[in-house]
């Protein structure tokens, strides 16, 4: 319990320390974003496209091979009611279910923090490296879910939510910055 507990506090910890002593933190100057960081993001979107498209393919992927469907229509015109499948097939789509929901609940807060983060004019190193870290994580993390590896998606989630954090603690540091 202590440990779920200073988890998120640990990894907050963790980002502010590579803003303050690794990649350094500017005070806030809004301003247009530049080429190289419209590129940054442009990348960071085809990733998060490649990563949602990955997990849509496979979780119907599963519904075909297991004769699942997506929609209660889809269900009554099948005939086949949800005791009469697979149970293996039920938990491999809600697995893939599972995926999709937490990298959607994710990126939500990746997408509102990378906004802010494009008009602030951080130094390009810490765009780089904070705006691109989260699709790799992803991908990271689909792939360890997907293949059922434990250890590897606890690791990808981390470095996902370091991303987040790291853009947020960047945020708050910068706006200390100017006072």
């Amino acid at each position: 319990m202590i440990y779920i507990k200073a988890y998120p506090l640990a990894l907050t910890f963790i980002a502010m320390a590579i803003n303050i002593f690794l990649l350094g933190v500017n005070p806030h100057h809004i301003s247009l974003p530049t080429k190289e960081l419209i590129y940054t993001i442009n990348i960071s979107a085809i990733l998060l496209i490649i990563n949602h498209t990955w997990i849509m393919t496979v979780t119907e992927l599963s519904r075909a091979r297991h004769g699942l469907y997506a929609t209660t229509e889809e269900w009554e015109a099948s005939g086949k009611a949800t005791d009469q499948t697979s149970k293996t097939g039920l938990k491999e789509v809600e697995r893939h279910h599972n995926i999709h929901r937490n990298t959607t609940e994710n990126t939500i807060y990746y997408i509102l923090l990378s906004a802010i983060f494009m008009v602030i004019t951080p130094n390009m190193q810490t765009a780089y490296i904070w705006i691109l870290l989260f699709p790799l994580s992803r991908l990271g993390y689909t792939y360890s879910y997907i293949k059922g590896n434990t250890s590897f998606r606890g690791i990808f989630m981390s470095l996902g939510l370091l991303s987040i954090y790291g853009m947020a603690t960047y945020l708050a540091l910068s706006m200390l910055h100017e006072a």
